[in-house]
């Protein structure tokens, strides 16, 4: 008990004085987390939109695939962009292996298929909803799809939301590919794991608090925005 208190005390610590290393793993976990969350929203949304209003023979084949991706194990991810980027395989010659820009292509690989799947369900029903009235008006398809996004842009944003979480949360991919080296692939998931095989609680915990604060900020985040879109 007394060792608990004496690490929650020092995490506290390590929190409010600003410790260069603590706040040096937030934020290189936030800016890959960030730079994914972006990726996948300029792959995830265009094609969430094309399935959503094109009808083609493997599009059913298509989403089922992106259903099954968006519960693929991390670790699974990992091993596949590892064995992708390692020396021995395909583009082992671009060095990305243990760089954020490995973790960035894991994380993106977990995301996308979330913003595309969830995207295409939101797009579909609008696109059921006025795809008559477009044509009537003679819509190009562009400016149809710029349509739904923006009447969409609540619902889409909860979606967003939901990818940045599972980017900020993962774990086993990003410790594969990234190699949990310290300055300069040690993020937040990661160095808990390390660090509390280590006995260091006290960093462990610091990092833990500023996980769940996001965590519970992103969370209250979309709760807030889509509350605020069912009053309007």
């Amino acid at each position: 008990m007394q060792l608990f208190s004496e690490s929650l005390q020092t995490a506290f610590y390590l929190i409010v004085s600003g410790n260069s290393d603590l706040f040096e793993i937030i934020m290189l976990s936030i800016k890959v987390s960030l730079t994914s969350l972006l990726g996948s929203i300029v792959i995830g949304l265009p094609l969430g939109a094309f399935l959503a209003i094109h009808r083609f023979r493997l599009r059913s084949i298509i989403l089922s695939i992106l259903n099954a991706l968006m519960g693929m194990p991390p670790v699974v991810v990992g091993l596949i962009v590892y064995l992708y980027l390692s020396r021995s395989g395909p583009l082992g010659f671009l060095s990305l292996l243990y760089t954020p820009t490995a973790m960035i292509i894991a994380q993106m690989l977990l995301v996308i298929p979330i913003i595309a799947a969830l995207s295409t369900q939101i797009i579909e029903d609008l696109h059921i909803e006025y795809r008559d009235l477009f044509r009537s008006l003679n819509v190009s398809t562009f400016k149809a799809i710029m349509a739904y996004i923006i009447d969409a842009r609540m619902s889409l944003l909860t979606v967003i939301l939901a990818g940045f979480g599972r980017a900020i949360s993962e774990v086993g991919a990003v410790s594969i590919v990234g190699g949990n080296i310290d300055h300069l692939t040690r993020v937040m998931t990661t160095a808990i794991a390390l660090e509390t095989s280590r006995g260091n609680l006290s960093l462990a915990l610091a990092l833990g608090f500023i996980l769940l604060a996001i965590a519970l900020g992103v969370n209250i985040f979309a709760v807030k925005v889509k509350n605020w879109a069912m009053d309007k």
